[in-house]
């Protein structure tokens, strides 16, 4: 009896790297490859990545890689997949684009992308994936009709119907409804905004806001998104010209987006709006506009340096306005609303989504959910891309539209589906924790390097100098203790000959121990104990040996 497989890797109990395999007999289909910034609680870490476990343990089925769009938790692990697994990848040509500037240095991973356009299907074993039109906020955002042996699966990926896109190009509503006469088995349906009553609101109102901003600033307008983010891109070059403004580019990663998607034709601006830099220095500030990185506090944005006076090409003055064109990502609020404070500190006036029109997410609200439902009429329901209780609202949503409770699943990563001529039923986990990148190393969450750093973060650490004798393993003078974040030096320096005493008493009981693993067990235990008695802190201690 053919079984399908549902495994999210990625996606479903978070907001981020976002990955699924369906999987039916002896073949799989990946949809998307995402990635997820890290949290507070993961220092040194540039990246969370899903674990590539289940895929690489079964790389034989894997036929193909169906991304929905090109936004980062969707597209931005698939270099690091590609490193490990040759398989075709089909992406809309904005994905494609974008994708293609993450692997420009993997000759084998650019040679495995495949441009798609709404309407095409691709064979892929016993699958086959028709990519469908659906809007989001950014173009050529596609849903996925996935036909298997046991039946259809409709994944929509992000989501909304907005009428009046800023493309021009509203979701398929009428393939939809074709797909729904079909049958469809099951639909897995976006859940970041099911909060939301009513319907999202159209692209069409920033427009109409970024207009009345460049009419009215009598200062720079300096606009921050997200480099994918192609459609507001497009908004401010559309308003700028109708204020007569010079638009610039600042920060790598917007200009290669923007240069490729003028490329690809997703940016079009009129002649002289669109200039570089050094073209909008001696222009007057009632005549520049400008567009770049940093909504989401990164350390490393050109908006943040911007706020901290550090840019080497911008630099705030008042009467500048500064445009927050996105919403902080969950974990991200504390230093969106510090470089909030500092831009108004340089005295800027900052609009942000809290007080101004200026943003509208990308993802279905209430209504348009009960849409797909409606249109799609599917026998089993899973509510993808959300944090948990964003896939528990979904699924009760779903009960309201006659999907039986027995028939939803809300499910977290890792989590198996299988579905048969049956029924459906849970099956066995799979392997679908976070890897942490950091640099060229990946890291699983138990890593010892990562608890290490948290230890370092919250406690400090402890570094003994323990001088032994290599025969028999006892001390041949005083260790010496140093420390950093750990107490202030009057502390440090009370502790410090207890300590000492500590580890005297515990390493010269009359007991030969030559082996360092001994000893360095040996005051790790004796100090921990110590200075958690009297500090109620676990400091990360390193003992160091001098062999005599």
């Amino acid at each position: 009896m053919d079984k399908l497989k549902i495994i999210p890797l990625g996606g479903l109990g978070e907001i981020g790297k976002n990955m699924m395999a369906i999987e039916c007999g002896n073949d799989i289909v990946i949809v998307d490859v995402g990635l997820m910034f890290p949290g507070e609680d993961t220092p040194g870490v540039d990246l969370v990545i899903p674990d590539f476990s289940y895929v690489m343990e079964n790389k034989s089925k894997v036929r193909g890689v169906a991304i929905t769009h090109g936004h980062e938790d969707h597209v931005g692990a698939l270099p690091f997949l590609l490193r490990q697994l040759e398989v075709p990848v089909y992406a809309p040509r904005l994905a494609h684009g974008l994708v293609s500037l993450k692997v420009k240095d993997n000759k084998r991973g650019e040679s495995m992308l495949h441009t798609v356009d709404s309407g095409d299907i691709i064979k892929m074993g016993d699958m086959s994936v028709e990519f469908f039109r659906v809007c989001h906020s950014i173009p050529d955002a596609m849903g996925l009709m996935i036909r298997t042996p046991v039946g259809a699966v409709i994944h929509t990926g992000d989501f909304k119907f907005d009428h009046t896109p800023v493309d021009g190009k509203p979701s398929d509503l009428a393939k939809l409804a074709e797909y729904g006469k079909e049958g469809v088995l099951l639909l897995c349906s976006d859940s970041t905004y099911v909060e939301i009553p009513g319907y999202t609101p159209s692209e069409q109102i920033v427009s109409a806001t970024f207009d009345h901003i460049m009419a009215e600033s009598t200062g720079r307008v300096i606009v921050a998104t997200f480099a994918s983010l192609v459609s507001r891109v497009q908004q401010v070059i559309d308003s700028a010209a109708k204020s007569n403004r010079k638009v610039a580019i600042v920060g790598r990663s917007m200009s290669e987006t923007v240069a490729m998607a003028q490329k690809l034709d997703y940016i079009r601006s009129p002649k002289g709006t669109l200039v570089s830099f050094d073209q909008i220095k001696h222009l007057p500030a009632r005549e520049v506009a400008i567009v770049t990185t940093g909504t989401q506090g990164e350390p490393t944005s050109a908006l943040v340096r911007m706020a901290n006076k550090d840019h080497r090409q911008v630099q705030i003055t008042a009467g500048d306005t500064v445009v927050m064109s996105a919403t902080a990502i969950p974990g991200n609020q504390t230093v969106v609303s510090k470089t909030i404070d500092n831009l108004f500190r340089l005295g800027a006036n900052v609009l942000y989504e809290r007080i101004a029109m200026v943003h509208v997410h990308g993802h279905a609200a209430q209504e348009e959910l009960k849409l797909m439902m409606s249109l799609t009429k599917p026998k089993y329901f899973v509510p993808v891309h959300g944090e948990y209780h964003h896939l528990v609202l979904h699924s009760r949503l779903a009960q309201t539209m006659g999907i039986p409770a027995e028939n939803t699943f809300v499910m977290e990563d890792g989590d198996t589906l299988e579905i048969t001529a049956k029924g459906a039923k849970r099956g066995e986990r799979v392997s679908a924790g976070p890897v942490y990148v950091d640099g060229m190393n990946t890291w699983k969450p138990d890593s010892t390097v990562l608890r290490d750093r948290r230890s370092l973060s919250n406690d400090g650490v402890v570094v003994v100098v323990v001088p032994v004798d290599t025969e028999t393993g006892y001390l041949v003078g005083d260790p010496e203790i140093a420390s950093s974040g750990f107490v202030d030096a009057k502390q440090a320096d009370e502790l410090r000959e207890a300590a000492k005493e500590e580890i005297i008493k515990a390493l010269n009981q009359g007991v030969e121990h030559n082996e360092w693993s001994f000893i360095q067990a040996k005051v790790k235990e004796v100090l921990g104990k110590y200075y958690y008695a009297h500090t109620k802190r676990r400091p990360l201690i390193l003992p160091v040996a001098i062999e005599v």
